[in-house]
């Protein structure tokens, strides 16, 4: 798992010293700089922002209090997770906080079990979504193609390619094995059979060639097939355009 820099904003350096040996010994989140006062903080947060991940901030600190320091870093736009530590509990500040993008308030003492779960909770979720993101995108963008193509979406043929296009996408080595590889995995998805899927895949791309935008399948398949004389096969189909959306998509 990643490790996770931290940025500890707080003038308890009991407090700190705790959090920094049980973070060390047990977890993938390390303490990288400390600031017990906001001038301090500020200094850290303008010149090391590509050096930590998430700002633990104490608000009632010396010099620059925690909130003039939020302030800031919402004016830099300075794209940072910052979570509150505090054992004050006021409400003006909570919801000045959370206007000023908090992601979350602790209250102290904290178990520190709980604050390791809780950073780690931010960043893996935050993964999730950009990855759900991701595939959303290549999804909407696998079935625009197809459609152009002149795949039509009422034959089964098309959920086969097009999830036959995610899967070699994310897994290129399925591309020399489409037969026993790609067509298992399909049909299993699908409740279905190999050579069902195979005819199904087949067809669908026979329809097409005959149908679809032909200035695309010139753009797309030109040098891989010849474009006058035959239609792609089943894996030239996938293939090409998997490979094509790996160029786009890096």
């Amino acid at each position: 798992m990643k490790t996770i820099n931290l940025l500890v904003v707080d003038d308890d350096k009991d407090l700190v010293v705790t959090m920094k040996k049980y973070l060390e010994e047990n977890t993938n989140i390390r303490i990288k700089y400390e600031a017990s006062n906001g001038e301090e903080a500020k200094r850290i947060i303008d010149s090391r922002q590509e050096e930590y991940d998430l700002i633990l901030l104490e608000p009632l600190i010396p010099k620059i209090d925690g909130l003039s320091l939020l302030e800031t870093i919402k004016d830099k736009k300075i794209n940072k997770k910052v979570l509150i530590i505090s054992s004050y509990k006021d409400l003006e500040i909570m919801e000045r906080a959370k206007e000023l993008n908090v992601i979350g308030y602790m209250m102290k003492p904290f178990d520190l079990k709980i604050l390791e779960k809780r950073i780690n909770n931010y960043f893996v979720d935050s993964e999730k979504v950009t990855i759900e993101n991701e595939k959303v995108s290549l999804k909407k963008r696998i079935t625009k193609i197809i459609h152009e193509l002149g795949v039509p979406s009422n034959l089964k043929g098309y959920d086969y390619i097009r999830e036959g296009i995610m899967l070699v996408y994310y897994d290129p080595t399925l591309s020399s094995k489409i037969t026993k590889g790609l067509y298992p995995i399909i049909a299993n998805k699908f409740t279905s059979n190999e050579s069902r899927v195979e005819r199904s895949m087949r067809h669908a791309i026979e329809v097409s060639w005959n149908r679809g935008n032909w200035d695309m399948m010139e753009d797309i398949f030109g040098y891989s097939v010849s474009i006058d004389k035959a239609k792609p096969t089943n894996s030239e189909f996938i293939v090409t355009i998997a490979d094509m959306l790996r160029l786009e998509y890096s």
